[in-house]
C-alpha cells in the first residue's frame, strides 16, 4: 500500500536538507557527545563504549531529523548541540 501523499515532502530541496541534517548533523552530534564524555571520563573506556553507542545515537538522530516538520529547526538544534558538546573539548 503506498504512502499517503499529504505526508510526503513535496520539495526535493527539503528532502535533501532532511537527509543531510540526519546524516551529517546526527554524526556531528554523536561524535561531539562522545568527545564530551571523553573529556570527563577515561578516554579509553569512552572509546570502547563509543563503538556501539555512537552508531545507535547516530541512528536515532537520523530518524529524528525526518520527524521534525521544520528542517531549519533540526539543523539549528544539531548545530547548537554540537557546539555545546565541543566547548569543554576546545577550552
Amino acid at each position: 500500500m503506498p504512502a499517503n501523499k499529504k505526508y510526503l515532502t513535496k520539495s526535493p530541496i527539503v528532502r535533501l536538507l532532511k537527509i543531510t541534517a540526519g546524516f551529517f548533523g546526527g554524526y556531528a552530534v554523536s561524535v561531539s557527545f562522545h568527545l564530551l564524555l571523553a573529556h570527563f571520563f577515561n578516554p579509553g573506556d569512552v572509546l570502547i563504549t563509543a563503538y556501539f553507542s555512537c552508531i545507535m545515537l547516530w541512528a536515532v538522530l537520523l530518524l529524528l531529523a525526518f520527524l521534525v516538520e521544520n528542517v531549519w529547526k533540526i539543523w539549528l538544534i544539531y548545530a547548537v548541540l554540537t557546539v555545546v558538546f565541543c566547548i569543554p573539548f576546545f577550552s
